[in-house]
C-alpha cells in the first residue's frame, strides 16, 4: 500500500455521529487537529474506499483561486496529489460526516488551487489533480482533475464582411472566433439584436459558428456582428452590413394617348414591378413613348402674329436680365479684389517681426538675405468691415495694443501681436449660442482667441495640447473666435468596448461646424509605445447628439477623408477639417503592447507626527495629467521626493505591485501588514482613472529622526519594473512641488496673425509658388517632405491643392519651441531653390 504525504496532522471538522462512531482508535488533538491515521471500525474494515465525489475540471478565471472537492467511504486517509507530488497536509481542509443512507463513514477533503502554481508548469504539461483514499484494505485513486487557465484573445481569427445581396438570396456570414479556453461560445447580433434562430428559421448558425441567411428580405438588412464569449471575456467582431437591395421592374405600358398640337401622342410605363429598393437598379430602358399622329387625326394650327410678339418680348426680358447679373458679378468682384489687394499688399504681413537673434549655420547661405522686412512701419489701416466695434467695451488686452483699434473715419488697424482674452467673459459671452452649449467652465485649461484668414496659434500651457490655424485656413472675409480646452475624463462618458483602452486626454476645440479651407492641426500627447504593429488605434470624434464615433484608424488613413493623424513617440498631430472633441483610443492586438506609465513620488512637506506617507502615482505618461497631479498636491501641501519614472505597462492581465525595502529597522518601520501593495490591471489598462495611486505610512520610532533612506519598488507581475532609491531628510523641503519637472511654457495662450508662425508669411508664399509645381528632376515638395524626413505621408501631401503648404504647417507645429529656421534654409539652399528665400534678420541687422 502506498504511503500517505509525510506528517501526522491536517486540519478537521466533526460531526457528532462520527465522534460517538470513531471514538476509539482516533484522537483529536486541542484545536481543530487530529491523527491522520484513523483504525475504521471492525464492521469497515474490510471495505476498500469509494469515491461519491471526484474532483472535476475546472478553470482559473483571472487570479481567482480554484477549489477542489474530493468525497471518499469508508477511509482513514485522504490526500490529494497534483502533477505527480503530494499537496503539503496544511493546504488540504478535512470534514467528517456519515452517510444517513448506509451509515458508513464519509471524509471529506477539499484544497485551492491558484494561478500562480499553474503558471509554474506553463508549457511543459497540463495541471492535474487526484484524490487518493486509505482503509485499512487498500487505497483507491480519483479521476484526473485538469485545471486551466482560463483567457480569450482580443482578435477574431475571422470576421464576417460586409455584403450587398438581391432579395430572396442567401448569404453567409463567417466568423471564427478569438483562440480561448475554454472555447468561446458565439452568438450573432443584428443592429445590436440578438439573432435567435428559434424564434426567426430564416437564419441558421452553422457548428463552425458562421450565420446563414436562407432568403434575404428588406428587414434582413442591417449590421450583423459576431459575439465570442466564455467565462472570461465577452468580444464582438467588426460590424458587417448587409444590404437586402431590390431590382426595379416594369408595369404595363399605359394605352396611347390622344393626337396633340403637336401632331404626337404618347405612352407611359412605371417601375413599380417591383419599385427598386435600397439601392437596387432602377428599370432599364425608356418610361415614355412618342410617336407621329397620322394627318387625319393631328389638328394644324395657324399661329398668328400676336404669338410672333410674344416670343421677341420674351427674349428681350431674358436678355436685359443677363446683363443686369453681369454687371452685379463684376462690382462685387471689384470691391472684394479691392478689400483683398489693401490686405495683402499693405506692409502688415511683414511688420512686427522683431530680430530671431539666430545667425546663419553656413556663411554659404548668406545670399538667402534677399527681402528685408520693412521695420520702420508697426501699423497699417484699412478700409473694411471685418469686424464691427461701436460697442465701448474692450473685448481682448493685449500686450502691445487691442487687435483691432477702432479709428475715427471707421477703419481698422491690425497688429501684430499676443491675445490675452478674459476666458471668464469669453464664457459668460458665449454660453446662450448653441453651439457653445458644451463649453467647459474650467478656464484653467482653455485657450481663447479672435482669427481671421493669417491664421494663429491657441496653447494650453504645460499639457503638450495645442492648435495650429494656418494661413488662409479662416475664409478671407471671416472672423472666428476659437476655443481649446482638455475635458476632465471624469465630465465624460466615453465608451470602452472590451479591452479597449484611453491613450490621450479628451479635447475639445470650436465651435463646431465652422467652416475651414483648410486643416488645422491639432497637437495632444498620446500614451502608448507607439508601434502601430502592437495596436489598433482609432481616433474618436464626438457628434453634436453627445455619442462618439470612430473617424480614424492610424496607419490605413484615406486621404479623402476630413481627418489624418501624423504619429510621433509621445505625440499625435491631426489635420482636421472639423473642430470638435477628439479623443484617441487603443486596443491591443497581442501582450507586446504596452502603455507609458508615469510614476512620480510625493510625501507630506510637513510632519509633525510620527507618522509619515510617501504617495505612489501611476499615472498615464502624459503632460496633462501629470499637470494636474502637480496642481492637487500643491494643494495637499505635498512635496516632490524625487524624479519621475516611466514604466512599459504591458496587456498581459498581470497587476502593478509596489513594495518599499531597505528602510533602517532601528528608527523606521512600514505599517503595511502584507509584503507589497497591488493595483489591478484593469483599473489601468482602462486609462479612465486619472489619480491612481498608493500610499506607504511609515512611522518614525523618534520625533528626532528625520533621515530616510530606502527603496521603493513598482513592477508589472512578470513584466517591467522601476526602483526609486529614496535618501533625504522630511524636515527640509529643498525641492517645489512645480519644479523643472514640468515644461514650463512661457508663450501667450494665443496668438494671432504673423507672430503665430515663425516663417513670415510672404516668404511662406513665394515658397509655396516655387516648391508646388513638379519639377522633372524632383526638386519639389517631394524633395522638402523627404528632407524633413516626411516621405511617409507623401500621399497625403498630394492630395491638397498646395503640398508645400502643409508640409510647412507640420514643420510649424513640430518646431515652434525649439525650430531653427536656419536649418530650414539649409534644406531649401541643398534643394536648389536659391529663389525661395527664408526670412533671416541676424543681430547685427538689427
Amino acid at each position: 500500500m502506498p504511503l500517505p504525504p509525510p506528517g501526522p496532522f491536517v486540519r478537521c471538522r466533526w460531526s457528532a455521529a462520527v465522534l460517538v462512531l470513531w471514538l476509539v482508535g482516533f484522537t483529536c488533538t486541542a484545536g481543530s487537529e487530529y491523527a491522520a491515521t484513523a483504525a475504521l471500525p471492525a464492521a469497515f474494515s474490510d471495505r476498500l474506499p469509494h469515491f461519491l465525489v471526484e474532483p472535476e475540471d475546472k478553470y482559473i478565471v483571472k487570479n481567482k483561486p480554484v477549489t477542489l472537492t474530493c468525497r471518499s467511504t469508508p477511509a482513514t486517509q485522504i490526500y490529494f496529489k497534483c502533477n505527480g507530488e503530494w499537496v503539503h497536509q496544511d493546504d488540504h481542509y478535512i470534514e467528517h460526516s456519515v452517510d444517513p443512507a448506509t451509515g458508513l463513514p464519509v471524509m471529506w477533503v477539499t484544497i485551492d488551487i491558484t494561478r500562480q502554481q499553474v503558471e509554474k508548469i506553463f508549457g511543459l504539461d497540463e495541471y492535474w489533480c487526484q484524490c487518493v483514499a486509505w482503509s485499512t484494505t487498500g487505497t483507491q485513486k480519483s479521476q484526473k482533475a485538469y485545471i486551466r487557465i482560463a483567457y480569450l484573445r482580443k482578435n477574431f481569427e475571422e470576421e464576417p464582411q460586409s455584403k450587398e445581396v438581391a432579395m430572396d438570396q442567401e448569404v453567409s456570414l463567417r466568423c471564427h472566433p478569438p483562440e480561448g479556453v475554454p472555447p468561446a461560445e458565439v452568438e450573432w447580433q443584428r443592429n445590436e439584436d440578438l439573432v435567435d434562430p428559434a424564434a426567426d428559421p430564416n437564419f441558421v448558425i452553422t457548428a463552425d459558428h458562421n450565420l446563414v441567411i436562407k432568403a434575404a428580405r428588406l428587414a434582413d438588412t442591417g449590421n450583423y456582428t459576431c459575439v465570442a464569449k466564455n467565462i472570461v471575456a465577452r468580444r464582438k467582431s467588426n460590424s458587417a452590413t448587409v444590404l437586402v437591395f431590390v431590382d426595379g421592374g416594369w408595369s404595363e405600358w399605359s394605352k396611347w394617348s390622344a393626337c396633340a398640337a403637336d401632331c404626337s401622342m404618347w405612352r407611359s410605363r412605371e417601375c413599380t414591378q417591383p419599385s427598386p429598393g435600397t439601392g437596387g437598379k432602377d428599370c432599364q430602358g425608356l418610361d415614355l413613348q412618342s410617336l407621329n399622329c397620322t394627318s387625319e387625326q393631328c389638328p394644324q394650327t395657324v399661329r398668328g402674329a400676336e404669338d410672333v410678339a410674344l416670343y421677341v418680348g420674351m427674349v428681350a426680358v431674358v436678355l436685359c436680365l443677363t446683363l443686369l447679373l453681369i454687371v452685379v458679378v463684376l462690382v462685387y468682384r471689384r470691391k472684394k479684389e479691392g478689400l483683398d489687394a489693401d490686405v495683402a499688399d499693405s506692409s502688415i504681413l511683414t511688420t512686427g517681426f522683431q530680430p530671431m537673434g539666430i545667425k546663419p549655420s553656413k556663411p554659404e547661405n548668406s545670399h538667402l538675405l534677399t527681402i528685408q522686412p520693412d521695420l520702420t512701419t508697426t501699423t497699417t489701416s484699412y478700409q473694411g468691415t471685418l469686424r464691427s466695434r461701436h460697442d465701448a467695451t474692450a473685448k481682448f488686452s493685449m500686450t502691445n495694443g487691442p487687435l483691432l483699434d477702432p479709428l475715427p473715419n471707421g477703419s481698422h488697424t491690425l497688429h501684430n501681436g499676443k491675445l490675452n482674452p478674459d476666458p471668464a467673459e469669453f464664457v459668460s459671452r458665449f454660453s446662450t449660442q448653441s453651439y457653445f452649449k458644451t463649453l467647459p467652465r474650467d478656464v484653467a485649461n482653455t485657450s481663447y482667441g479672435t482669427f481671421n484668414f493669417l491664421g494663429g496659434r491657441l496653447t494650453i500651457p504645460n499639457t503638450g495640447i495645442s492648435l495650429l490655424i494656418p494661413p488662409e485656413a479662416i475664409p478671407r472675409g471671416k472672423i472666428y473666435e476659437i476655443y481649446l480646452t482638455v475635458q476632465r475624463k471624469e465630465d465624460l462618458r466615453l465608451p470602452l468596448a472590451g479591452c479597449q483602452t484611453l491613450l490621450s486626454p479628451v479635447v475639445s476645440c470650436g465651435p463646431p461646424g465652422v467652416v475651414l479651407s483648410r486643416p488645422v492641426i491639432l497637437s495632444m500627447d498620446h500614451c502608448f509605445d507607439a508601434c502601430l504593429d502592437n495596436w489598433a488605434v482609432r481616433l474618436k470624434k464626438q457628434s453634436y447628439e453627445g455619442t462618439w464615433e470612430d473617424v480614424l484608424l492610424m496607419g490605413e488613413e484615406l486621404v479623402s477623408e476630413p481627418f489624418y493623424c501624423q504619429l510621433e513617440a509621445e505625440t499625435c498631430r491631426l489635420f482636421s477639417e472639423q473642430l470638435g472633441t477628439f479623443a484617441v483610443v487603443g486596443e491591443s492586438l497581442h501582450m507586446g503592447a504596452a502603455k507609458r506609465l508615469r510614476l512620480v513620488l510625493f510625501s507630506d512637506a510637513y510632519c509633525s507626527t510620527l507618522e509619515y506617507n510617501i504617495r505612489v502615482y501611476c499615472m498615464d505618461d502624459t503632460q496633462d495629467v501629470f499637470k494636474e497631479v502637480m496642481q492637487m498636491e500643491r494643494q495637499l501641501g505635498g512635496r516632490l521626493i524625487d524624479e519621475p519614472h516611466v514604466l512599459l505597462f504591458k496587456d498581459s492581465y498581470h497587476n502593478l505591485r509596489l513594495s518599499i525595502h531597505d528602510m533602517p529597522q532601528a528608527h523606521w518601520r512600514s505599517k503595511l501588514l502584507a509584503g507589497y501593495q497591488e493595483i489591478p490591471f484593469y483599473h489601468i489598462w482602462n486609462g479612465s482613472q486619472r489619480y491612481l495611486h498608493c500610499t506607504f505610512t511609515l512611522e518614525r520610532l523618534s520625533l528626532s529622526t528625520c533621515e530616510l533612506t530606502c527603496q521603493l519598488c513598482v513592477w508589472q507581475v512578470e513584466g517591467e519594473g522601476q526602483s526609486f532609491s529614496l535618501d533625504f531628510n522630511i524636515a527640509k523641503d529643498t525641492r517645489a512641488v512645480d519644479s523643472e519637472f514640468l515644461v514650463m511654457d512661457s508663450n501667450a495662450t494665443a496668438l494671432a496673425g504673423p507672430s503665430a508662425f515663425q516663417i513670415p508669411y510672404l516668404i511662406r508664399q513665394k515658397i509655396c509658388s516655387s516648391l508646388d509645381a513638379p519639377c522633372p528632376n524632383g526638386a519639389d515638395w517631394r524633395m522638402l517632405a523627404q528632407r524633413l524626413k516626411l516621405e511617409r505621408h507623401m500621399s497625403f501631401f498630394a492630395s491638397k491643392a498646395s503640398p508645400t503648404s502643409v508640409i510647412l504647417d507640420l514643420w510649424e507645429v513640430q518646431h515652434f519651441h525649439s525650430g531653427n529656421i536656419n536649418q530650414l534654409a539649409a534644406v531649401m539652399a541643398d534643394i536648389g531653390k536659391q529663389e525661395a528665400m527664408i526670412f533671416l534678420v541676424s543681430d547685427g541687422d538689427c
